[in-house]
């Protein structure tokens, strides 16, 4: 499974519009990998989480993905359409 298909497993297992997210994945030179997540904004409270946590989880097993799959550096960004 490749990060971006799992990572929008991971976001919509979480979100109450599975069919409004939309994952996108770029290379930057210095920077590695940026994965965009983007949901609606109804679901970005369950996205975020309360102080960030669920966001802040998201992105370690995110990275542990990557990690395992060996590509280097990995930025996940959150936003809503």
């Amino acid at each position: 499974m490749d990060i971006i298909d799992f990572t929008t497993y991971l976001i919509k297992s979480i979100v109450k519009n599975p069919d409004m997210i939309k994952v996108n994945s770029f290379d930057a030179n210095e920077e590695g990998t940026i994965i965009e997540i983007l949901v609606a904004d109804e679901d970005m409270g369950s996205v975020i989480g309360k102080n960030g946590k669920i966001a802040k989880a998201l992105r370690t097993i995110i990275q542990a993905h990557a990690y395992v799959n060996n590509i280097k550096r990995v930025k996940v960004n959150i936003d809503s359409f």
